[in-house]
């Protein structure tokens, strides 16, 4: 059996990394970090001009009509690159909205960029984009809620360690807010959420080893290079058992979703136990390899490992999903 991408993925993930790799440059993003702006704009028209805010919405619909496994491809490249838009909550929002009446207008200005929107797996959560999002797409309890968020207070931007991304505590008190699904959208958005992120830890993680690994072949010490000794050694290769791992289960679970596997919640919580929990033992052990200069503000290693926190709490850390899997593990006893 093939477990590789097929020739039409690694052509996306090869356009995919193009476009990121031009708009979201470490120096672009620590540039718009400094002025404070939501995100980038010219990045966020370019992800949209390219379809990537409707790759899983059917054609008919207006999209690419493409799978999960593809959403992961962005997700990998979006967390590779770091890249300061809001495509992840928009192809979430996106995909919860795709199959309900109570949508309206919404699922139209998400796909086309008129609107941006903010998910959370639940209610009364710090949320990734909240602060400037015209909506919000929340699992409460075992609901999935729409909630418009220019009605009620507005978000503040929290001060966070993550700086490519604006942060806000996202309450519903005070909001009104539509019911778009029960139960089984509830646990699917989660799935999916876990997924997806999953696959954005798996990018940052394998960027911060490619330069953990390119630092170790440069960097000079008692007349070597420091990748020669057995120390340093030791901790590039378990870092890149970890990603290897990491990739697998991410894809898995990618599959799982788009095939609609039966086992695709406990895929995704694997994912997300994995790669929560192997993103930070990679950014823990990019630091050590990368030495006294690793912590320096002037090296992009400090934006991986900030974001990368962020991500490991998003839609459940690893603590949450190993619970979760243990619950639905019982059940098909």
């Amino acid at each position: 059996m093939d477990f590789e991408l097929s020739d039409d993925q690694r052509a996306l993930q090869d356009a995919a990394a193009d476009l990121l790799g031009s708009l979201s440059t470490t120096e672009q993003v620590r540039a718009l970090a400094t002025r404070e702006e939501a995100y980038d704009t010219g990045l966020w028209k370019a992800m949209v001009d390219q379809g990537w805010t409707g790759v899983e919405l059917s054609e008919a619909q207006g999209g690419l009509g493409l799978g999960t496994v593809e959403a992961a491809v962005l997700a990998e490249q979006v967390g590779a690159h770091l890249a300061p838009a809001p495509i992840l909550e928009n192809l979430l929002a996106v995909a919860a909205l795709a199959d309900t009446d109570a949508a309206g207008a919404w699922l139209e200005r998400l796909v086309t960029g008129d609107a941006v929107a903010c998910v959370a797996w639940r209610s009364d959560i710090p949320a990734p984009y909240a602060p400037v999002a015209d909506v919000a797409v929340v699992i409460d309890k075992e609901e999935v809620k729409l909630v418009e968020l220019a009605d009620g207070p507005a978000i503040e931007r929290e001060a966070a360690m993550d700086l490519t991304r604006p942060l806000g505590w996202l309450r519903l008190d005070g909001r009104q807010s539509t019911t778009v699904g029960g139960r089984d959208e509830a646990v699917h958005l989660l799935d999916r959420g876990a997924t997806l992120y999953a696959a954005a830890l798996l990018g940052g993680a394998a960027r911060v080893l490619d330069m953990a690994t390119e630092y170790a072949k440069e960097r000079i010490q008692f007349g070597k290079p420091i990748g020669s000794f057995q120390a340093v050694k030791h901790r590039c290769a378990d870092m890149l058992v970890d990603v290897e791992g990491m990739r697998s289960t991410a894809y898995w679970a990618a599959w799982c979703l788009s095939a609609q596997d039966k086992e695709a919640s406990v895929a995704s919580s694997t994912a997300k136990t994995w790669c929560s929990d192997a993103a930070r033992r990679v950014m823990a052990s990019g630091l050590q390899v990368h030495g006294g200069i690793g912590f320096t503000w002037e090296h992009d290693l400090h934006l991986f490992l900030k974001r990368s926190q962020l991500d490991q709490v998003n839609f459940g850390d690893g603590a949450y999903h190993r619970e979760r899997l243990g619950t639905l593990l019982r059940g098909m006893l």
